[in-house]
């Protein structure tokens, strides 16, 4: 039996308790970086994992050429403009266009039916189709390959449905850049984007915010220096010990997991320079945007992982994803690298290849450098 004193204690706990849980929630709704963590954060996640982490590929683009133009290498061609999968780029009067196609990087496909393609199946019972591929990424290239020969099986199967005559259709396929499918050609560049991104990121700006705990910061603005230098100056390092780390990497992947170089060294150096100084340039941008080394964390993680590993091509194919988010990919400086790095170690490509790439990455650097520097002498103001 309670007595009635114990019973207002128990009722006055219970108010201040629903009073705290109030209280709380109204801190929680009252802070729109908390709201944004808890229900942005999963909305966005839910909606950028269903969409892009998928292994199946959808409207990659192909070439075909055609010497036979016949009946059965026009009937192969509508299966494959039927299929969701493949999207016929163009049509090709030879196949010493094939690879010239390839370098521009569009297409990760080709097929060529040979002249006589339906002559040779009504008369020697069998025929030929060749499927050459990019195999600079290996798991598409395995992939795309295994869909077209899966719809000429299909073809050839409602051909043996009318006849018994046992025809054949065989498929030649031809890897080219990496004959061999070693992941490595996939993975290393994908790394080095990833790597040099998220340290220049990272290190810059939490190396900036923590002057400004420190308080020294203010020192150094007021020293006889030019301010925007001594924040440059702070970056240097940075620059010269991610030159470094992309050295390691190189020899690490060359002489250990056996990644070509088939292009040119300086051009490749020169590339990854440009992008550490993007990286740096926004790493630049987010220490002026916050004021503790948490938060540049947070943003530094948070902004670039995710989107470097989403959105640069090496885990899933951009083709795979909805318009609006190869949109948004156009936007994050690691898919551009990737495709520079992929073009000049594998491909064995120039700078006339890949200088779309490079006057965008540059375009980039200049953009947030000079927003970085502009937001700076706001926050002096």
């Amino acid at each position: 039996m309670s007595w009635p004193g114990e019973q207002n204690e128990k009722q006055t706990d219970m108010k201040q308790f629903i009073t705290f849980v109030r209280k709380e929630f109204y801190h929680v709704f009252r802070d729109r970086k908390t709201l944004l963590l808890l229900f942005g954060m999963p909305i966005a996640q839910i909606i950028l994992f269903g969409f892009a982490l998928t292994n199946e590929i959808k409207n990659s683009k192909i070439v075909i050429c055609d010497y036979a133009k016949d009946v059965s290498s026009m009937a192969i061609i509508q299966k494959l403009e039927a299929s969701k999968s493949f999207e016929i780029e163009k049509n090709l009067l030879s196949h010493k266009e094939i690879e010239t196609t390839f370098r521009e990087g569009k297409v990760k496909l080709a097929i060529v039916f040979p002249a006589n393609f339906n002559h040779d199946l009504a008369h020697l019972n069998k025929a030929q189709i060749q499927i050459i591929a990019d195999a600079s990424d290996p798991n598409t290239a395995n992939t795309l390959t295994n869909y077209a020969a899966a719809i000429v099986r299909d073809y050839l199967q409602e051909l043996l449905k009318n006849t018994s005559i046992p025809l054949q259709i065989n498929t030649d396929v031809r890897m080219i850049y990496n004959p061999e499918l070693k992941g490595v050609t996939n993975f290393v560049p994908g790394v080095m984007a990833l790597v040099l991104l998220l340290v220049c990121v990272l290190m810059t700006s939490v190396s900036i915010v923590k002057e400004k705990e420190m308080g020294t910061m203010e020192v150094l603005l007021v020293s006889p220096f030019n301010p925007i230098l001594v924040i440059i100056s702070k970056a240097v390092p940075y620059f010269l010990l991610s030159l470094i780390n992309l050295t390691i990497i190189l020899i690490l992947s060359v002489y250990l997991m056996g990644m070509p170089i088939n292009g040119s060294i300086l051009l490749l150096y020169f590339e990854s320079s440009l992008l550490i100084l993007t990286a740096l340039s926004l790493g630049l941008l987010i220490s002026n945007s916050t004021d503790s080394q948490q938060s540049a964390m947070l943003i530094s993680l948070m902004g670039m992982l995710l989107p470097t590993m989403m959105f640069t091509g090496f885990m899933f194919p951009l083709e795979n994803m909805p318009l609006p988010l190869q949109i948004i990919s156009n936007i994050v400086p690691s898919k551009w690298y990737y495709i520079i790095v992929k073009s000049i170690m594998i491909k064995g490509l120039g700078f006339s290849a890949i200088w779309k790439e490079t006057l965008i990455l540059s375009g980039m650097t200049l953009f947030l450098l000079v927003v970085s520097i502009r937001k700076f002498k706001i926050r002096l103001a």
